[in-house]
Protein backbone atom coordinates (compact mmCIF):
# COMPACT_ATOMS: atom_id res chain seq x y z
CA UNK A 1 0.00 0.00 0.00
CA UNK A 2 1.06 3.85 -0.88
CA UNK A 3 2.33 5.36 2.32
CA UNK A 4 -0.25 7.70 3.59
CA UNK A 5 1.93 10.48 4.54
CA UNK A 6 2.19 12.03 1.17
CA UNK A 7 -2.12 13.06 1.47
CA UNK A 8 -2.24 14.65 4.75
CA UNK A 9 -0.01 17.43 4.28
CA UNK A 10 -0.50 17.83 1.36
CA UNK A 11 -4.60 18.27 1.63
CA UNK A 12 -4.30 20.55 4.55
CA UNK A 13 -1.85 22.90 2.55
CA UNK A 14 -3.43 23.24 -0.82
CA UNK A 15 -7.37 22.88 0.53
CA UNK A 16 -5.80 26.57 3.26
CA UNK A 17 -4.80 28.32 0.04
CA UNK A 18 -7.36 26.92 -2.89
CA UNK A 19 -10.09 24.59 -2.12
CA UNK A 20 -10.16 20.98 -2.59
CA UNK A 21 -9.87 19.71 -6.39
CA UNK A 22 -10.80 15.91 -6.34
CA UNK A 23 -11.09 14.14 -10.34
CA UNK A 24 -13.17 10.94 -10.43
CA UNK A 25 -11.74 8.64 -13.17
CA UNK A 26 -14.50 6.46 -14.51
CA UNK A 27 -17.14 5.97 -17.64
CA UNK A 28 -19.04 9.17 -17.16
CA UNK A 29 -22.75 10.01 -19.24
CA UNK A 30 -24.11 10.11 -21.80
CA UNK A 31 -22.21 6.91 -21.96
CA UNK A 32 -24.62 4.01 -21.16
CA UNK A 33 -23.82 2.70 -17.92
CA UNK A 34 -24.98 2.82 -14.46
CA UNK A 35 -21.31 3.61 -13.38
CA UNK A 36 -21.43 6.49 -15.26
CA UNK A 37 -24.43 7.53 -14.08
CA UNK A 38 -23.66 6.76 -10.24
CA UNK A 39 -20.09 8.88 -11.17
CA UNK A 40 -22.09 11.95 -12.77
CA UNK A 41 -24.06 11.64 -9.38
CA UNK A 42 -21.50 11.36 -7.00
CA UNK A 43 -19.45 14.08 -9.12
CA UNK A 44 -22.38 16.84 -8.49
CA UNK A 45 -22.92 15.78 -4.94
CA UNK A 46 -19.37 16.59 -4.46
CA UNK A 47 -19.43 19.95 -6.41
CA UNK A 48 -22.19 20.88 -4.78
CA UNK A 49 -20.33 20.52 -1.30
CA UNK A 50 -19.93 24.21 -1.64
CA UNK A 51 -17.74 26.34 -3.75
CA UNK A 52 -14.18 25.60 -2.54
CA UNK A 53 -14.57 21.91 -3.87
CA UNK A 54 -13.41 21.58 -7.12
CA UNK A 55 -14.64 18.42 -9.00
CA UNK A 56 -13.66 17.30 -12.71
CA UNK A 57 -13.60 14.39 -14.49
CA UNK A 58 -11.36 11.38 -16.15
CA UNK A 59 -13.79 9.39 -18.69
CA UNK A 60 -13.18 6.22 -19.84
CA UNK A 61 -14.76 5.26 -22.93
CA UNK A 62 -15.81 2.18 -24.93
CA UNK A 63 -15.35 3.78 -28.44
CA UNK A 64 -12.88 5.10 -30.18
CA UNK A 65 -14.95 8.35 -31.32
CA UNK A 66 -16.14 8.95 -27.60
CA UNK A 67 -18.91 11.09 -26.27
CA UNK A 68 -20.12 14.33 -26.33
CA UNK A 69 -19.21 14.65 -22.71
CA UNK A 70 -20.11 17.57 -19.97
CA UNK A 71 -18.04 20.15 -19.34
CA UNK A 72 -16.75 17.81 -15.92
CA UNK A 73 -14.93 16.09 -19.02
CA UNK A 74 -11.64 17.42 -18.79
CA UNK A 75 -9.68 14.27 -19.58
CA UNK A 76 -10.55 11.09 -21.95
CA UNK A 77 -9.24 7.44 -22.37
CA UNK A 78 -10.36 4.72 -24.77
CA UNK A 79 -9.99 1.68 -22.23
CA UNK A 80 -8.84 -0.52 -24.70
CA UNK A 81 -5.13 1.74 -25.55
CA UNK A 82 -2.64 0.85 -22.34
CA UNK A 83 -0.73 4.41 -23.47
CA UNK A 84 -3.58 6.42 -22.84
CA UNK A 85 -4.03 5.46 -19.15
CA UNK A 86 0.16 6.71 -19.19
CA UNK A 87 -1.19 9.93 -20.29
CA UNK A 88 -4.07 10.36 -17.63
CA UNK A 89 -1.50 9.58 -15.13
CA UNK A 90 0.76 12.48 -16.63
CA UNK A 91 -2.46 14.46 -16.77
CA UNK A 92 -3.69 14.05 -13.44
CA UNK A 93 0.04 14.37 -12.10
CA UNK A 94 0.21 17.98 -13.60
CA UNK A 95 -3.04 19.43 -13.04
CA UNK A 96 -3.00 19.97 -9.58
CA UNK A 97 -5.66 17.92 -8.37
CA UNK A 98 -5.30 16.59 -4.46
CA UNK A 99 -6.95 13.45 -4.61
CA UNK A 100 -8.18 10.57 -7.47
CA UNK A 101 -11.38 9.20 -7.11
CA UNK A 102 -11.82 6.16 -9.25
CA UNK A 103 -14.62 4.27 -9.98
CA UNK A 104 -13.68 0.29 -10.31
CA UNK A 105 -15.67 -2.46 -12.19
CA UNK A 106 -13.42 -5.06 -13.87
CA UNK A 107 -15.36 -4.57 -16.96
CA UNK A 108 -14.55 -0.26 -17.91
CA UNK A 109 -10.90 -0.59 -18.17
CA UNK A 110 -8.86 -2.23 -20.81
CA UNK A 111 -6.75 -5.34 -20.49
CA UNK A 112 -6.72 -8.66 -18.96
CA UNK A 113 -9.38 -8.50 -16.24
CA UNK A 114 -8.41 -4.55 -16.35
CA UNK A 115 -5.19 -4.34 -15.60
CA UNK A 116 -4.63 -1.36 -17.44
CA UNK A 117 -6.01 0.84 -14.78
CA UNK A 118 -2.55 -0.07 -12.76
CA UNK A 119 -0.48 1.78 -15.63
CA UNK A 120 -2.42 4.74 -14.53
CA UNK A 121 -2.63 4.25 -10.27
CA UNK A 122 1.05 2.87 -10.57
CA UNK A 123 2.32 6.46 -11.77
CA UNK A 124 -0.14 8.58 -9.43
CA UNK A 125 1.38 11.03 -7.68
CA UNK A 126 -1.83 11.78 -5.10
CA UNK A 127 -3.89 9.87 -2.67
CA UNK A 128 -6.54 7.07 -4.47
CA UNK A 129 -9.68 6.40 -3.26
CA UNK A 130 -11.08 3.68 -5.14
CA UNK A 131 -14.78 2.50 -5.05
CA UNK A 132 -15.34 -0.92 -5.72
CA UNK A 133 -18.81 -1.30 -7.42
CA UNK A 134 -18.02 -5.54 -7.80
CA UNK A 135 -16.55 -7.54 -5.41
CA UNK A 136 -16.60 -10.94 -6.60
CA UNK A 137 -16.37 -14.20 -4.51
CA UNK A 138 -14.80 -16.37 -6.70
CA UNK A 139 -12.38 -14.39 -8.68
CA UNK A 140 -10.43 -15.58 -11.33
CA UNK A 141 -6.60 -15.31 -10.16
CA UNK A 142 -6.16 -12.43 -12.66
CA UNK A 143 -9.02 -10.61 -11.22
CA UNK A 144 -7.47 -11.40 -7.83
CA UNK A 145 -3.77 -10.28 -8.71
CA UNK A 146 -5.49 -7.19 -10.10
CA UNK A 147 -7.07 -6.39 -7.41
CA UNK A 148 -4.46 -7.32 -4.86
CA UNK A 149 -2.37 -4.55 -6.73
CA UNK A 150 -4.26 -2.14 -6.53
CA UNK A 151 -4.59 -2.67 -2.93
CA UNK A 152 -0.90 -1.35 -2.94
CA UNK A 153 -1.44 2.17 -4.57
CA UNK A 154 -5.14 2.80 -3.28
CA UNK A 155 -4.83 4.86 -0.17
CA UNK A 156 -9.08 3.63 0.82
CA UNK A 157 -10.80 1.29 -0.69
CA UNK A 158 -14.54 2.25 -0.41
CA UNK A 159 -17.42 -0.31 -0.49
CA UNK A 160 -21.38 -0.10 -0.46
CA UNK A 161 -22.18 -3.66 1.19
CA UNK A 162 -20.90 -5.24 4.11
CA UNK A 163 -20.76 -8.70 2.40
CA UNK A 164 -18.08 -7.14 0.30
CA UNK A 165 -15.93 -6.15 3.40
CA UNK A 166 -16.30 -9.66 4.39
CA UNK A 167 -15.19 -10.91 0.78
CA UNK A 168 -12.01 -8.31 0.60
CA UNK A 169 -10.89 -9.63 3.95
CA UNK A 170 -11.50 -12.93 3.93
CA UNK A 171 -10.59 -13.81 -0.05
CA UNK A 172 -8.37 -10.92 -0.94
CA UNK A 173 -6.56 -10.70 2.15
CA UNK A 174 -6.99 -6.34 2.49
CA UNK A 175 -7.12 -5.08 5.83
CA UNK A 176 -10.26 -4.28 6.96
CA UNK A 177 -8.92 -0.67 7.92
CA UNK A 178 -8.61 0.22 3.61
CA UNK A 179 -12.02 -0.65 3.45
CA UNK A 180 -14.86 1.78 4.74
CA UNK A 181 -18.52 0.60 3.92
CA UNK A 182 -20.70 3.25 2.71
CA UNK A 183 -24.03 1.79 2.17
CA UNK A 184 -25.59 2.40 -1.13
CA UNK A 185 -28.16 5.16 -1.82
CA UNK A 186 -30.22 6.14 -4.66
CA UNK A 187 -30.72 9.79 -5.84
CA UNK A 188 -34.10 11.18 -5.33
CA UNK A 189 -36.55 10.74 -8.52
CA UNK A 190 -40.39 11.17 -9.28
CA UNK A 191 -42.18 8.50 -9.80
Amino acid sequence: MRAPSRSTSLMSSRRSRQGVRLSLVSSYVPRRCGIATFARDLAEALAGVGPDVSVHAVALNDRPEGYRYPERVWFEVNEKRLAEYRLAADYLNLSGVDAVVLQHEFGIFGGPDGAFILEMLRRLRMPVITTLHTVLKTPSEGQLNVMREMAKVTDRFVVMAARAVEFLRDIYALPESQLPLIPHGIPKVPF
